[in-house]
């Protein structure tokens, strides 16, 4: 059961339920009782990307056409941005191939846009070959009526390094998914992410990291805030197979939930079958700390605009492990507007 093949059989029998354990959260089948017709090509001017004055290269892909292959040889550094947008009501697939040579280097911003209705699904496959370094940073920005999947396939390599932070205001349904395929080997894997949800918006993040081999490292920190009648979903599996020795994995998901309909569903999970491993997993859902509410209200600090402050400085910690300044700085930004409105 996925999106990509109900879009491409048109049935909705096809799409992942509340029945599929790993969708269990992010019911498809229960939303959508009749599928769209397929997106029309769009040839009118889209407006700048969130991150395009940051990159040198700029990749649009509207309504699924578009998505040239990202291909960084041996030694070279890249900054490219990857914008996903979905103009209309219609519904599309796309997919994007992401290669990154021995010893060279990549920051992906990607971006996901759309302006009402869609339907769409990306499937992007990124492959690192020894040596390679990628930051990805993804930002998601869909219409509140919008359906979005993202799929990334990560093959990593021996010595390389991925470093991801993903960050989401949520759609009417919204799923963004990485499964790593890590080799051990002295890699090294960073998953973060960030979701900031109001009004009914829906996000989730799933994550499934394998390590197959021994010496793999993982960190992995997660921070999300809900209000009004939100809902924010965390599934982060690690799977330690037999014979990755010393892997050392960890991973947090926190979450803030700031009314009284909002809702959190999260599920981290280690599977361990090495020995000799340092493995862990945290998981927190509350609300703000009022006796910090307290002393800001005691200094004149309105409630809203302590309240702000509060929650900024929680999703902060994450958006710090941001390694590229200027992506760091935009995201910064972004979630910053989004608190004090």
């Amino acid at each position: 059961m996925s999106l990509t093949t109900a879009i491409r059989d048109r049935d909705v029998t096809e799409l992942p339920g509340k029945r599929d354990e790993d969708w269990r959260w992010t019911d498809l089948r229960g939303l959508i009782r009749k599928l769209p017709p397929p997106s029309e090509p769009f040839t009118a001017d889209i407006g700048a990307g969130p991150f395009d004055a940051l990159a040198s290269d700029r990749r649009v892909i509207v309504n699924g056409r578009g998505a040239d292959p990202i291909e960084i040889a041996r030694g070279k550094n890249a900054i490219v941005a990857a914008r996903f947008v979905s103009r209309g009501a219609g519904v599309h697939v796309a997919r994007l191939n992401v290669i990154v040579g021995p010893d060279a280097r990549l920051v992906l911003l990607e971006s996901y846009e759309s302006d009402s209705a869609s339907i769409s699904q990306a499937s992007l496959t990124i492959t690192l070959h020894p040596g390679a370094r990628i930051e990805r940073i993804v930002l998601a920005q869909d219409n509140a009526e919008a359906v979005n999947v993202s799929q990334a396939e990560v093959l990593h390599a021996a010595r390389a390094r991925f470093a991801q932070t993903v960050v989401t205001s949520g759609a009417r349904r919204q799923r963004l998914e990485t499964r790593v395929q890590h080799p051990g080997g002295n890699a090294e894997l960073r998953l973060d992410g960030v979701y900031l949800l109001a009004d009914k918006r829906h996000a989730d993040q799933t994550t499934i990291v394998t390590h197959a081999g021994p010496d793999g490292v993982t960190a992995q920190l997660t921070k999300g805030v809900v209000r009004d009648q939100a809902r924010g979903v965390f599934q982060g599996r690690i799977v330690v197979e037999e014979g990755a020795d010393r892997t050392d994995a960890r991973m947090g998901h926190h979450a803030l939930i700031l009314s009284d309909r909002a809702e959190v569903d999260a599920k981290p999970e280690l599977e361990i079958y090495a020995d000799d491993v340092a493995c862990a997993h945290g998981n927190t859902v509350g609300a703000l700390d009022e006796d910090a509410l307290f002393y800001a209200r005691q200094r004149g600090i309105p409630e809203a605009q302590a309240r702000a402050l509060l929650t900024e400085a929680f999703i902060g910690q994450v958006i710090d492990r941001i390694g590229h300044e200027g992506a760091r700085d935009a995201v910064r930004a972004w979630v910053a507007e989004r608190l004090w409105d």
